[in-house]
């Protein structure tokens, strides 16, 4: 009797001690009301102080609640949601559907997410939605950009001191596939995002240095990942009229309507414009995309993404500040106006996420893009050839395949939850009759410097761990990427194909303190690197071809009030190496070693229920560690950037914002002999929606102030000129610029 009574006991308490467990653990899924998993949705329990976050698939785990508890679900955007639990709730996963709202700063949580700081982007997004492909750089704070050649070209971009170019310090893809062109015809890196049409984008997913062990090539200076919409909420069309004969029109399809677990759309853009200069610009660009996404029954989800790119333009180029102050050619005037090109990019992508169990999901993409880029450039205009001038063409035509497979887990080690990942993938770039030649009015050749197709390679796999231990979490990661190049020069009447092999280990240790959904403190530390061009690469004997970048942050997220959001940081940036092939030139340039420092801060406040107030300011101190001080200054690196906005948004349809963006003067040269003068822009633009229709005012350059938005120390010699004068080069930032719109919603 007493053995039974013991074994009852026994298995009493083994029973209770079995639903004390059940019940500690609620597990489900956060999604909007087109049934759209939520990625990062805060879901913390009140009376147990226990928080988690939204996975991907939007996913999530919360341990440490009992039946009772108050469980709160908040994310940006939508309407913050309270539950108490039931013991329903810890037998069976929990659907949690958030509905829309008008942003508030109180919607906004800080996470133990390691990119936490990228929450500034999906604010500023909401308050300001981007209406141009320059618009959508601009909302990763301390990044700024230059246009240069009649608006078809990519953008110059700085960031953290560094003069990226177009793309040679910072990786961007747009749903996960790449932008940046490896040995590029005009160099490097070079990322040209057109193809984005702005009102597809949803969220701007960025962070800052070496850090992040999914992300390869480029990522020194930072990585940014545009995602597009997988829905519409609503079709529209558009129309923007403005001065020098602007026009943009813009349409966006639903087709599919109110379907839970199917949806897609159709959108087109189509833009021109002559610009302000004296010589019309001759702008086109044409845009056209599709994606279709569907959850399936399994839980599983499949996106397709089509799109098509082209876009032609004519330019005046780079102007010598000499013939400005002496009054031959106005800041908007040319010495040679024959400058243009025309570049298109087809692209075919497609993700799909799939649930293994309820604790590990896989996420693999495929991508392929067609591309061709024509571009005439003449910076020197009569220093190498007297007589024709110095007209370059740069050309390419590349194809490009690639695909990337993730294991993401959910698991524990001891009392920590553990966060896994594991990723493979690979990169090939095809690229034919890449030249740079001497020609004449765009069409003679003259001379043929470089000539020859490329083939490029990048294998890369990656680990990734994140130990959860409430507040603390510790994220390890390490990735190697190999890269195979091979070279045809089609310059050398032998058959020549050249081939260089390289690797290189990127580890990444990463530190987070979260004890509240209102502080995160965060320590990064990592090494990553940029390759450089394949020309470069078999001309150099595969020496120092992949110079490596070592970084450490230290900073907060910080909410003190629930309208405040601030985030300052401390940072650190060694390159081995600042080398890279210069396009315009057909020469490498190695500047040797390089150290960047500095501070970065966001703020980001609700002043009333529709007034928000933003700014941030970010300072760079960046210097070579091989040159005399005095001649170690690194070119065109920016030392103080500051950007603010000011917006009001009223739910009864009316919104407007006024923005400024500040560069202070820096270095044109290593010696500062030649200084980039700093600038002062302020733009403003008001909205007012009813019923369907919504009418838009953009003024651009409020003030209409002179400014000099592509800046460089060029050596150049006119026509009339018996010598070459170094001096300051720019293209002037647009004056005034009025552009109004309508849209309709349908």
């Amino acid at each position: 009797m007493k053995k039974l009574l013991l074994l009852f006991f026994l298995f009493a308490l083994s029973a209770t001690m079995y639903q004390a467990e059940a019940q500690d653990t609620i597990r489900g899924t956060v999604v909007d009301d087109t049934n759209v998993p939520i990625a990062d949705a805060y879901i913390y329990s009140k009376s147990g102080d226990t928080h988690c976050h939204s996975d991907a698939l939007g996913g999530f785990e919360l341990n440490g609640s009992s039946v009772g508890d108050t469980i709160t679900v908040s994310f940006l955007g939508f309407e913050t949601q309270e539950f108490v639990t039931t013991t329903t709730d810890y037998k069976r996963p929990k659907k949690i559907t958030l509905q829309p709202a008008i942003f508030t700063l109180e919607q906004v949580s800080v996470s133990n997410a390691l990119r936490a700081v990228n929450t500034v982007t999906d604010i500023d997004l909401s308050i300001s939605p981007v209406s141009s492909s320059q618009e959508v750089l601009r909302t990763v704070p301390g990044l700024f950009i230059a246009q240069h050649a009649g608006g078809g070209k990519a953008e110059q971009i700085f960031l953290r001191g560094f003069d990226i170019d177009h793309g040679t310090d910072i990786a961007i893809t747009v749903d996960g596939m790449p932008v940046n062109m490896v040995s590029h015809a005009h160099g490097q890196g070079y990322a040209d995002l057109h193809f984005v049409i702005p009102e597809t984008v949803e969220k701007v997913d960025f962070a800052k240095g070496p850090y992040y062990t999914e992300q390869g090539n480029f990522t020194t200076a930072g990585y940014v990942d545009f995602r597009t919409k997988d829905r519409l909420n609503n079709s529209l069309f558009g129309v923007e009229v403005g001065q020098f004969n602007t026009l943009r029109t813009l349409g966006m399809f639903d087709l599919l309507g109110d379907d839970p677990n199917h949806s897609a759309y159709v959108a087109t853009e189509y833009t021109q414009t002559d610009g302000p200069f004296e010589s019309s610009q001759n702008f086109t660009r044409l845009n056209v995309m599709g994606k279709y996404s569907v959850n399936l029954n399994n839980g599983d989800r499949l996106s397709l993404l089509l799109s098509h790119f082209q876009s032609e333009w004519d330019a005046s180029g780079q102007i010598p500040q000499r013939l400005v102050d002496n009054g031959t050619i106005t800041r908007f005037g040319a010495v040679d106006d024959t400058e243009g090109g025309q570049t298109s990019r087809t692209n075919a992508a497609v993700t799909y996420s799939h649930n293994i169990d309820k604790n590990t999901f896989v996420q693999a993409n495929a991508f392929y893009s067609a591309y061709d880029f024509e571009l005439f450039s003449n910076f020197t205009f009569f220093l190498e050839d007297s007589e024709n001038g110095d007209q370059i063409r740069q050309f390419e035509d590349r194809r490009i395949f690639g695909m990337k497979t993730a294991v993401f887990n959910e698991s524990t080690l001891g009392s920590a939850d553990l966060l896994s990942q594991v990723g493979v993938g690979i990169r090939y770039d095809d690229v034919n009759d890449n030249e740079l030649a001497r020609t004449l009015n765009r069409r003679t050749t003259l001379e043929q410097l470089a000539f020859g197709n490329v083939d490029e390679t990048n294998l890369f796999s990656y680990a990734d761990a994140q130990l959860d231990f409430g507040d603390f979490r510790i994220n390890a990661g390490i990735r190697l990427d190999a890269f195979n190049h091979n070279y045809n020069d089609g310059l050398i009447v032998a058959y020549s194909n050249i081939s260089e092999q390289a690797a290189i280990v990127s580890p990444k240790l990463n530190f987070v303190y979260n004890p509240n959904p209102q502080l995160q403190v965060f320590l990064k530390t990592g090494k990553g690197f940029h390759s450089n061009d394949t020309r470069v690469v078999v001309a150099q004997a595969a020496e120092e071809i992949l110079p490596a970048a070592y970084g450490a942050d230290l900073g907060i997220v910080w909410k003190p009030t629930p309208r405040v959001w601030i985030s300052p940081a401390l940072w650190y940036l060694y390159l081995e190496q600042e080398f890279v092939y210069v396009g315009d030139a057909a020469v490498v340039e190695p500047s040797g070693k390089t150290t960047r420092q500095g501070a970065d801060l966001s703020v980001r406040v609700q002043l009333g229920d529709y007034l928000f107030l933003s700014g941030d300011v970010n300072y760079t101190h960046a210097r070579s560690t091989e040159d005399p001080e005095g001649e170690n200054f690194i070119p065109l690196a920016p030392d103080l950037t500051s950007v603010g906005r000011l917006s009001y948004q009223n739910p009864n349809g009316f919104s407007t914002s006024l923005q400024y963006r500040y560069v202070k003067d820096r270095p044109a040269n290593e010696d500062n002999s030649i200084v980039a003068e700093g600038y002062f822009v302020t733009d403003w633009n008001a909205t007012y929606s009813f019923i369907r229709v919504s009418l838009g005012l953009v003024v651009e350059n409020l003030f209409d102030v002179d400014w000099n938005e592509a800046q460089f120390a060029t050596e150049s010699q006119l026509k009339n000129e018996t010598a070459a004068v170094e001096e300051l080069h720019f293209t002037p930032g647009v004056p005034f610029f009025v552009r109004g719109r309508v849209m309709y919603k349908f």
